[in-house]
This record gives structure tokens, C-alpha cells and sequence, in this order.
């Protein structure tokens, strides 16, 4: 199947993705967004190609408040139905109550488990029962993800992942959002290329990678918190 998708939309402009998906796999589909820039693009596709995927956001607890600034906008311009998913109470009251608020700057493994808590236990749930999860992955945000493709197999996840926006540039996008008058989060113009919890994420400086700004104390870190790794 994943070789028959990527064939069928090879060369397509991404709205005409996200119609294919909708006829293919109509309320099957689900989409994932962050709020970042590239989402925020692919949820005005979305809209503009009425599409029936689900939309649900990972609310970790700890995101900016120009995120919940963003939220709100784009339900009152898309009037989109956007789900939240929260982490399980329990799992976050024995952690805080364990190591603090704050254990994630001690150690890798610390860090990862907080990620877990708080992103990848909720996208389970999030993206159980679909077969295709859309994402706002672009090839050029990090060399980890220059390697994935436009279409794939989570295996961790049990699911086709679809990535409309693989092949568009950081400028394309902010043209986009330019010419669509899309809401964005304000924080984008401050540095923040990349935008996740708020103790994990500070801005970039000019030439640095686009995800030095998440997990910054972690030299050897891959940047990423494991929503996306494809294989177990």
C-alpha cells in the first residue's frame, strides 16, 4: 500500500494530497498538529479541501501561552473540531511527586520519560483505530528527518504516516501563511523555528539547526522526543 500511495501522489501539490487521502481514506485519516507553522498550513488545506480527517493536539501541560494564543485563533477561523489529548493525571502526579517539575534537565533517560508522559502515551490513544496519520513534516527541519520519505510505515505506531509538506522550504511556508492570512504562533518571529513545551524549547541563533532550540542541553541528542520514529 505504501508503495501504491507514494506512487499516486507523487508530483501532486498538497492540497491535492490531502483531497487523495480524503477519498481514499475519508474518516480513517487523522492529522496531528502542534501549532506550528507547517501545521498551521496543513490545517488550512485541510479545511479548504473539507476534509474529514480528525485533528487532536497533544496538550502537554507545559506549552507556551502564544501556542493557547494560536489555538484560539485557528478555531475561530477554521471552526474546525480540534481534540485535545492530556497526559494520564496519575503518570504526571507520580512523576512531579517523585523527581519535580523539573527532572527532564538531569538526564536523557529523564527527559524521555517525561516526553513519553506527556506526548507518546496520549498519541497512542490519539491515533489508535486510523490508518493515516497526516504531519507537518518538512525533509529540510533536521538531517533525521532528510532521510524519511513522503509517505511511510510507523512501525512503533502501527500506521501509514503521510507527510504532505515533505518537500516545501521554510520559505514557501512563510509565503503561505503570507498570502492565506493564517494565524501563527507570534513566537515564530522571535527565533523559535521550532516550537514544543516551553521549559524545552528557546530560540535559534542565526545558522544554527532548526531544532537546536529543543533539548539545547543535550549535546549528543538526536532532537527528537520520539513521535516520530518508525521503527520500535
Amino acid at each position: 500500500m505504501i508503495a501504491q500511495i507514494s506512487h499516486d501522489i507523487g508530483g501532486l501539490e498538497a492540497v491535492d494530497i490531502i483531497r487523495y487521502i480524503q477519498q481514499k481514506f475519508g474518516k480513517k485519516a487523522v492529522f496531528s498538529t502542534s501549532f506550528g507553522i507547517e501545521d498551521q498550513v496543513l490545517t488550512h488545506l485541510i479545511a479548504e479541501a473539507e476534509s474529514d480527517a480528525s485533528i487532536f493536539t497533544l496538550e502537554t501541560g507545559r506549552l507556551f501561552p502564544e501556542t493557547y494564543y494560536v489555538w484560539n485563533r485557528t478555531l475561530e477561523k477554521y471552526k474546525l473540531s480540534i481534540q485535545a489529548y492530556y497526559p494520564d493525571t496519575r503518570a504526571v502526579e507520580e512523576l512531579v511527586s517523585k523527581k519535580g517539575p523539573s527532572s527532564f534537565y538531569d538526564s536523557v533517560d529523564n527527559r524521555k520519560e517525561c516526553c513519553y508522559i506527556r506526548k507518546i502515551e496520549p498519541l497512542h490513544r490519539a491515533i489508535k483505530g486510523y490508518k493515516i496519520w497526516i504531519t507537518g513534516i518538512r525533509a529540510e527541519q533536521s538531517m533525521n528527518r532528510e532521510g524519511m520519505e513522503m509517505v511511510e510505515w510507523d512501525d512503533a505506531n502501527q500506521i501509514i504516516k503521510i507527510h504532505p509538506l515533505f518537500h516545501w522550504t521554510l520559505v514557501e511556508i512563510e509565503q503561505f501563511i503570507k498570502s492565506n492570512g493564517i494565524p501563527y504562533n507570534p513566537l515564530h518571529d522571535k527565533g523559535f523555528p521550532s516550537i514544543g513545551c516551553q521549559p524545552c524549547t528557546r530560540s535559534v541563533q542565526p545558522g544554527e539547526d532548526f531544532r537546536a532550540g529543543r533539548w539545547w542541553w543535550e549535546d549528543k541528542s538526536k532532537k527528537e522526543c520520539g513521535l516520530h520514529v518508525t521503527t520500535k
